[in-house]
């Protein structure tokens, strides 16, 4: 098992990416904080789903573009199991709408989800990395940062922005034994995009898809497993600042 021992954070981990990585991570041996704030059923399934599987796991409602909320869900991490080797950011929000009709408030409401709960996840996980000299910061990101998307402008920026704090943040905390990367994934379905559409709907983007990859088929969840695990273990110790896209082979670069 690859993160035998380690203590895992992932955000947004109730459903979709987040769960599927969850689950991976504690077959692998780590120990699972489950985070969400907008599906906290689910996540207590999830961490329930993982102890019968004989895993460790809990569940912390917390809003991640809160400070204090943050603060309080790595404080009980620590005080339950001691560290934080892993971080996953991966919550995030995706609205869709014209770009001339998002308002000064939306665009600050989505930079706070998706990018500022970054920052303050890793600020606040820090601490306990330094004082190990280890830690594994894993940033999600999105293929729209390649692409541009229409519709998509404020949450093609905060996944653009996504990119650039992966860069400078390890820059900032080589010395002290800790990788920073970022993924980002391509057309991933999920529960989410299936209630907002429809399952009509997504036969047409299934095809938009197929014309437009090379492996021409709709993209899961599980197919990120490696990478995350990958990005979380021993063996990208000399990795660091590095955007890695899993896309099916949709943009090459």
């Amino acid at each position: 098992m690859r993160l035998q021992g380690r203590t895992a954070i992932i955000t947004g981990a109730a459903r979709s990416i987040g769960a599927t990585i969850a689950k991976r991570f504690a077959e692998e041996g780590a120990t699972v904080v489950v985070n969400d704030i907008a599906h906290a059923e689910h996540g207590r399934e999830l961490v329930e789903e993982i102890r019968r599987a004989g895993g460790e796991a809990f569940f912390h409602q917390a809003d991640v573009s809160l400070e204090a909320d943050v603060l309080e869900m790595v404080g009980e991490t620590i005080r339950r199991y001691g560290k934080v080797d892993i971080l996953v950011n991966n919550a995030a929000i995706d609205p869709r709408k014209k770009w001339y009709e998002i308002t000064s408030d939306e665009w600050d409401h989505i930079m706070n989800v998706n990018v500022k709960s970054q920052f303050l996840c890793a600020k606040a996980v820090f601490p306990s990395m330094k004082d190990n000299q280890y830690g594994k910061i894993i940033n999600v990101s999105s293929i729209t940062y390649f692409t541009g998307q229409a519709e998509f402008l404020h949450y093609v920026a905060s996944k653009g922005a996504v990119v650039g704090f992966t860069r400078a943040l390890a820059r900032e905390v080589g010395a002290y034994g800790i990788n920073v990367n970022c993924i980002t994934p391509g057309a991933v379905w999920t529960e989410t995009e299936e209630e907002k559409v429809g399952a009509e709907a997504l036969i047409g983007i299934e095809d938009f898809l197929a014309a437009r990859q090379t492996f021409a088929r709709r993209m899961n969840s599980s197919d990120l497993e490696g990478s995350f695990v990958f990005l979380a273990s021993a063996d990208s110790d000399f990795l660091t600042g590095q955007t890695i896209n899993v896309d099916g082979g949709w943009i090459m670069h």
